[in-house]
């Protein structure tokens, strides 16, 4: 499983599609078909975990299917890398409704921000819905930092228990977050039907394996994008290696491909199913949208007496000094490779 979970631009595309198009088709996922979805993200979350790597990005659209049936993260252009116990970092990325309170309130995070998105996607399947929208971002971000979680009365005892502790605001008292990662995961009696080295060996059989007709079968995919005609990019002539060198630690950006990218961005909400009453952007944050030198701050409100508090708002760090030649880098500076997140897809 975990050789397969990046997804290069040499990779052929999983013929299974997105989580995010089953769930759009099915609604909501039954409990037995979101925990074993959720059981598989928990293996690759702990595996990337193991190696230092914080993902940042967990929600249905980074999830894919593969022709089995099995599920592979993608899009890793928003992981953090050499994050181990006791170390935090504060870029502020990653898409609104599946962001950790901690995040937004750059107070530092770490791995157990994974644990959160897992939680707000948990709920996204067994509901239709994260647990914290609104109709715009900065109301869904101060939902995220001090809203009341509404659980369904339809969810079993184990479920509403297992996403009560995944979204709990304090990073170190949420499930997974401490020195156990995903074996503490693992331990919550939701899964307790489900045999790890099993799954682990892919000896578990799918609730949907997706039916295919050949190789080039897209039905699994969104048709807003499968009806688009391809358009090849321009075969431009590459530098040598040796004038590469000339603008090593440039961060020059082309205004044309700033537009291009704020082009790209989609705000327009759009409704899952009938359960689904409140729906927001679904626009992937980085520092392009964002100042990475502004903290958010909530509104007033008053505390929810059930959570401790978050550690308080760091100072903001001074802002670089005035350049007239490069402009502040687009993406963060660890990021390994560029993110598919310029691909606007309507309303999410």
């Amino acid at each position: 499983m975990f050789a397969e979970l990046n997804c290069t631009p040499r990779q052929p595309c999983e013929a299974g599609g997105e989580l995010f198009t089953r769930l759009e088709r099915e609604g909501i996922f039954l409990e037995d078909t979101a925990c074993f979805y959720l059981s598989e993200i928990t293996l690759a979350l702990g595996h990337l975990h193991s190696q230092g790597i914080i993902y940042r990005d967990l929600k249905p659209e980074n999830v894919m299917l593969s022709s089995q049936g099995h599920i592979k993260l993608t899009d890793f252009g928003l992981c953090k890398e050499s994050i181990h116990e006791g170390t935090v970092t504060h870029t502020f990325c990653g898409t609104i409704e599946y962001m950790a309170p901690e995040i937004l309130v750059r107070s530092g995070h770490n791995r157990a921000v994974d644990w959160w998105s897992l939680g707000a996607l948990m709920y996204d399947m067994l509901t239709g819905s994260p647990p914290f929208t609104a109709e715009n971002r900065k109301k869904t971000m101060d939902k995220i930092i001090r809203g009341k979680l509404v659980l369904p009365p339809y969810l079993t005892p184990d479920a509403r228990d297992l996403v009560k502790k995944f979204l709990k605001r304090n990073p170190s008292q949420r499930i997974g977050g401490g020195p156990g990662d995903a074996a503490d995961v693992q331990k919550h009696p939701f899964f307790r039907h489900i045999n790890w080295e099993d799954l682990l060996a892919r000896r578990v059989d799918p609730p949907f394996r997706p039916c295919l007709q050949s190789e080039e079968d897209v039905s699994q995919f969104d048709t807003h994008f499968t009806r688009q005609t391809p358009v090849d990019s321009p075969d431009d002539t590459a530098l040598s290696e040796s004038a590469n060198q000339a603008f090593l630690g440039f961060t020059y950006v082309a205004p044309s491909v700033l537009d291009s990218i704020k082009e790209g961005f989609s705000f327009q909400p759009k409704l899952r199913s009938p359960r689904r009453l409140n729906s927001s952007p679904r626009t992937p944050v980085s520092p392009l949208k964002f100042s990475p030198f502004e903290g958010f701050r909530p509104s007033p409100g008053p505390p929810d007496p059930m959570e401790p508090p978050l550690p308080p708002l760091l100072p903001p760090p001074p802002p670089p000094p005035p350049s007239s030649t490069a402009p502040l880098p687009i993406r963060p500076p660890s990021g390994t490779k560029k993110s598919k997140r310029g691909r606007g897809r309507p309303g999410r």
